[in-house]
């Protein structure tokens, strides 16, 4: 990444420049590292106008043409990975071995995309199940729904684009994508790579805009499809000003985490430190409330606060960093709000608790209860509770006590008590033996209650961004 570079905005095919600037911040130094721009909305009318003639050109690409531009920017990604990770550290603070991890996860959905671009879903149906049917076949083809709007928020910047961007090229879906305005870099550094690509101009626009432009763009009502990650508080507000195009939302969550007495404790506390304090919670599968059985409480609670005193903070560009500052200052104050209010309420701090800046220390609390914002709401940040319980049906209990059902982890090495919990947790996903911080990009994911609305993935993307029509004949 150069220092100072400027970043031109991608409008249906073209990069351009607009009078308002944009800069983009290091969250650790506060230095400006780029300047963008932002659209405003003549930008956002044309990308409209050149994305519905885009639509048919799109259409009538046969599969190897849109395998061959998936597999392109895969390959591109690949070859320039080290520049990505340096810029997605740079403009996020994210910690330069997360970093990495997140350019090779958008590499595999690229080409995860371009493998499910040659067997996108048909049926063929026979209808003489009744009477009226008799001699009659259907055949079921799913048909691209149209252009899409997609919106990716700050703290995965690539890949959480590209889970929209890659499954809108391969169904062929024109999308218009506006990435937050605190990390657009790597997702402005890809439209570089779809630029080699050979699809119809129009097919994908990446604009920065401000929330004025963005719900517009929600609005229109040429626009089919609605893609949204962020939080839940914007995303449902969103889905009530979409009107009838159709609402993918991938909001937040306080994912919860039982440790039974059949786990492997060393694995579990080492796991629960990744997913607890990972990019310093900010993500919206961040292990949050961790209840463990009483039998073991002490000793996993004493060999996991011991190693959060030791996670290594520095700078995001360093690899041996584990944390580091938190996107920016509004956010750190807003976690010590939220943690100094719990122990007012007789909350007690095992250790952390304190902010420089941008910076907050990783902090894990005990004697909360479900009330308290550091459980019932998502504090996306180093914070986790730590609880002990009487029973495995009580955790999956504690779990559930929640508006949030994204995704949960539970250690446990008993079939019964996976059973169960597949059963009874009122999730997304449910993850064993791992945290619910894991994730794979060809697998569904999503949540019930505020944590969402459909399921992404790539091939569950695909669905979404299509329409079933039935042939009889």
């Amino acid at each position: 990444m150069k220092e100072n570079e400027d970043y031109k905005i991608y409008l249906a095919g073209e990069f351009i420049s607009t009078k308002e600037i944009l800069e983009v911040k290091n969250p650790f130094s506060g230095e400006v590292i780029a300047n963008t721009f932002l659209a405003g909305n003549q930008e956002l009318e044309t990308a409209i106008t050149l994305a519905l003639q885009a639509r048919k050109p799109l259409s009538e690409l046969p599969s190897f043409v849109r395998y061959e531009a998936l597999m392109l920017i895969a390959k591109e990604l690949k070859n320039f990975k080290d520049y990505f990770a340096k810029t997605l550290s740079y403009e996020s603070a994210k910690p330069m071995r997360y970093a990495k991890g997140e350019v090779e996860r958008a590499i595999q959905t690229f080409i995860v995309a371009a493998e499910e671009s040659k067997r996108l879903p048909s049926e063929s149906l026979s209808l003489d199940w009744t009477k009226a049917g008799q001699g009659k076949q259907g055949l079921v083809k799913y048909f691209p729904i149209g252009v899409v709007a997609g919106i990716s928020p700050f703290n995965f910047p690539l890949n959480l684009a590209v889970h929209k961007i890659a499954p809108a090229i391969a169904s062929a879906c024109p999308i218009i994508l506006k990435p937050s305005s605190s990390t657009p870099l790597s997702t402005l550094a890809l439209a570089r790579i779809i630029d080699k690509c050979n699809l119809p101009k129009g097919a994908v626009s990446i604009l920065p805009m401000n929330r004025i432009i963005g719900n517009l763009m929600v609005q229109d009502e040429r626009i089919k499809m609605l893609s949204f990650t962020g939080s839940p508080q914007v995303g449902w507000k969103m889905k009530s000003q979409a009107g009838k195009k159709k609402v993918l939302l991938e909001l937040g969550g306080n994912a919860g985490v039982i440790v039974t007495g059949s786990a492997d404790i060393n694995h579990a506390v080492e796991r629960c430190l990744i997913g607890a304090f990972a990019y310093s919670g900010q993500v919206c599968i961040h292990a949050q409330r961790i209840f463990v059985l009483e039998e073991i409480f002490e000793e996993f609670s004493n060999k996991f606060v011991e190693k959060v005193k030791r996670l290594k903070r520095g700078s995001p560009n360093e690899e041996t960093t584990e944390i580091s500052s938190m996107i920016d200052e509004n956010n750190s104050q807003r976690v010590e709000s939220w943690v100094n209010e719990a122990i007012s309420e007789d909350a007690k701090l095992l250790c952390g608790g304190h902010r420089e800046g941008n910076y907050y220390e990783p902090t894990v609390l005990t004697k909360t209860n479900s009330k308290m914002k550091v459980c019932a709401l998502e504090v996306f940040g180093p914070v986790v509770t730590l609880e002990s319980v009487t029973s495995f049906e009580s955790a999956v209990d504690e779990i559930n006590e929640s508006d949030f059902g994204l995704q949960a982890g539970v250690f446990t090495n008993i079939i019964s008590e996976m059973d169960y919990a597949h059963k009874n947790i009122e999730v997304g996903g449910v993850i064993i033996n791992d945290v619910p911080t894991f994730r794979v990009d060809h697998a569904p994911y999503g949540g019930i209650k505020n944590s969402g609305l459909g399921r992404e993935g790539v091939k569950y993307s695909i669905l979404e961004m299509m329409e079933p029509r039935i042939l009889v004949r």
